[in-house]
């Protein structure tokens, strides 16, 4: 299939609705609701939303039953680069080719607008949606929070502070990206598919495709920070060196952090073996994880 016309479609109709379910620009504190849409809506893959409404029509879901769950990922996920950005976490000045949020409006502003945005996810996946029962929305929120928190992208950013300026093994390391990185994506298929109706057979099989998907990812950020070009990615690189963060080319090299990548969106494809072409999406966008250049 031709996949970039496929994310320019879904990426607008994320974006669509994103514009549409945020609190409105001229909504009282302007400089509250100004820094969540400045940081949600200056760009993005919006990869993890459009992962949602993959695994939706892989099971095949109708986009609709998917879409507020798919917007409340992108607002985790922007909250926690808001925060990421910050003097205290990483001290970056750009994120996705802008000025980041501290940067714009602030640093006591950008907190607030990261607070904001992770309650907000938290309204539109507890929104009703025809056709799914509220116990399973329930239970998706709950799937969400623990892939959020402690249990997932937090403490895997704690590990990761945690984990500079001194060694790990390659096992430590995997651990903080499958918490940091992985847990997101793993719970934006796993929502996708359940939101979708897929049956227990698919659901797994999609939960895994996340899985793999994920660490891949964040193998290939990795890369990215070591060999990227800081204007195609829109955010400086060498970070992770500079904070003597242990990396798959720092402990591997980069060749065998690309075979690693590598193998893992082969395990990745081989989740969607008993798909039909509804999931040929899925299969590219595999590919395209491991092959991008921002």
């Amino acid at each position: 299939m031709e996949l970039k016309p496929y994310l320019a479609d879904r990426k607008y109709l994320v974006e669509s609705a994103l514009d549409r379910l945020l609190p409105a620009a001229d909504r009282e504190p302007r400089a509250l609701t100004g820094a969540m849409r400045y940081s949600l809506l200056i760009g993005g893959k919006r990869l993890r939303p459009i992962l949602t409404l993959a695994c939706c029509e892989a099971v095949g879901g109708a986009l609709e039953r998917a879409m507020n769950f798919a917007c409340a990922m992108e607002c985790v996920h922007t909250y926690s680069l808001i925060h990421d950005d910050l003097p205290a976490m990483d001290n970056d000045d750009l994120r996705r080719g802008h000025p980041t949020c501290h940067r714009q409006y602030g640093e006591a502003t950008a907190i607030l607008a990261g607070d904001a945005l992770l309650t907000h996810a938290f309204e539109l996946a507890a929104k009703p949606v025809t056709g799914v029962l509220p116990e399973a929305r329930l239970e998706l929120i709950g799937e969400l929070a623990m892939a959020a928190g402690t249990y997932g992208m937090v403490g895997g950013q704690m590990l990761d502070i945690q984990g500079e300026k001194r060694p790990l093994e390659l096992v430590q390391l995997q651990n903080i990206h499958i918490h940091k990185t992985g847990a997101l994506i793993r719970v934006a298929c796993l929502a996708g598919a359940r939101l979708g109706g897929g049956t227990p057979d698919q659901v797994k099989h999609l939960k895994r495709y996340g899985e793999a998907l994920g660490l891949a990812f964040q193998i290939t950020d990795d890369i990215l920070d070591e060999v990227g070009d800081t204007k195609t990615l829109g955010k400086a690189t060498g970070v992770d060196r500079a904070l003597d963060k242990a990396t798959y080319p720092k402990l591997m090299g980069l060749a065998q952090a690309r075979e690693a990548a590598e193998n893992l969106m082969q395990e990745a494809t081989r989740c969607l073996t008993e798909f039909g072409p509804q999931a040929d999406p899925l299969r590219a966008l595999a590919q395209y994880v491991i092959a991008r250049t921002h």
